[in-house]
């Protein structure tokens, strides 16, 4: 019984500090939420600007020759996959690849994927999609910038050489009422249907803009800020959505180990109720049989 006893007192204190280790993480996951969230908030009039300097360079002339042309129809194309280093996460990854895999199809000239993130990366090699240099993911939002830059310029340098043609966007993104959802975009290239987009936004007073400048210096900055607030969007949600996911897997197991613990405590509570009883029984069965002993002494002539 003793032996009963200490391995259960041994499981409840291991539920017990795996209960303590959830805890933290999980309030760990809710305080990075939020900072995520406010990121990608704080980005909205940022993108705003960029959309209005974008729809004024690209209203006045036909601006095809200024922006980068796209590679043969046959060149591989390329995707950018934020995932995560770290599990815990639920199917975080899991979804995401899915929705990879179903957008890309086949390419004729096969695809090229940059992974944000060693728990996708192994995923997608795993899914028979070549792999460019992964990136390892930001540990924080200061460091999302240096991150687009890298990205952006490994983009450039295969586009540069022909390498890729369309390039594809893809995270995870948090949504009210769910954890998250995968998303895709199209980042690349800029073709006629994305200029006409931009060309043909509403202007938001009476008076349209004038370009200081002229479109061949404007509108090639404007462009690479629209990439970089791309980039910088899906790595801020998909760092939410993760921290989400993980919340709610860090719930799950709260409640599990919760309930653990009462089943253990339960068995535990028996079994010393049953080893005093034990020892309640043998004390009397003892006295009970020291008093026969007793009362058979007394009763000899």
């Amino acid at each position: 019984m003793s032996d009963g006893v200490a391995s259960l007192r041994h499981q409840i204190a291991g539920a017990g500090e795996l209960a303590t280790v959830v805890r933290t993480m999980k309030a760990m996951a809710a305080s990075s939420i939020g900072q995520y969230e406010n990121a990608v908030r704080s980005l909205d009039e940022y993108a705003r600007t960029v959309q209005l300097g974008l729809a004024a360079s690209l209203r006045p002339l036909d601006t095809t020759a200024l922006l980068a042309p796209a590679a043969g129809r046959e060149a591989p194309v390329g995707a950018v996959v934020f995932g995560s280093d770290q599990g815990l996460v639920g199917r975080f990854n899991e979804v995401l690849l899915s929705y990879v895999v179903e957008t890309l199809g086949t390419p004729p000239g096969g695809a090229v994927v940059w992974a944000v993130g060693e728990r996708i990366q192994a995923r997608l090699a795993d899914a028979g999609l070549a792999a460019g240099a992964p990136f390892a993911l930001p540990n924080g939002i200061a460091a999302i910038t240096a991150l687009v830059g890298r990205v952006l310029i490994a983009l450039e340098q295969r586009r540069d050489a022909g390498e890729i043609g369309t390039v594809w966007l893809f995270h995870n993104q948090p949504q009210p009422g769910a954890l998250y959802r995968p998303v895709g975009q199209r980042l690349l290239p800029l073709d006629t249907a994305w200029r006409q987009q931009w060309a043909q936004a509403p202007w938001p007073t009476g008076n349209l803009p004038e370009l200081m400048n002229g479109p061949a210096r404007t509108l090639p900055a404007f462009v690479r800020e629209y990439l970089f607030i791309s980039l910088f969007r899906a790595c801020a949600e998909s760092l939410a959505s993760e921290n989400a996911s993980r919340l709610a897997a860090m719930q799950r197991a709260e409640k599990n180990i919760g309930e653990l613990l009462d089943v253990l405590k339960r068995r535990f509570h028996r079994l010393r109720q049953s080893g005093i009883d034990a020892e309640l029984f043998d004390v009397v069965a003892g006295f009970e049989a020291l008093a026969d002993e007793r009362g058979r002494g007394e009763t000899k002539p």
